[in-house]
């Protein structure tokens, strides 16, 4: 593992409380999952919320689950951060 993925997953540790195995646990299973699929990526969505132990509102979830597949997923970590602080 690189400086800036070790910097990556510090970050997204200390800010979650998720540690780098369960974020490569999770980036498995995102890699198996059909991301146009709606009952997938809530139960994407759940999992992650579950790991990190943050709920999730229904609203936020659906905001989710919509933007994960319709495609409009934030390409960097600023942007996706500002949808859950919604």
């Amino acid at each position: 593992m690189n400086d800036n993925q070790k910097n990556m997953f510090d970050h997204i540790q200390k800010n979650s409380n998720i540690n780098t195995d369960q974020i490569l646990k999770a980036a498995q299973s995102f890699n198996q999952s059909d991301l146009s699929d709606e009952k997938s990526v809530r139960n994407l969505v759940k999992q992650l919320a579950t790991m990190a132990g943050k709920p999730v509102s229904k609203e936020k979830e659906d905001k989710l689950v919509e933007a994960i597949t319709s495609n409009k997923i934030p390409k960097d970590l600023g942007s996706l951060s500002q949808i859950f602080k919604k």
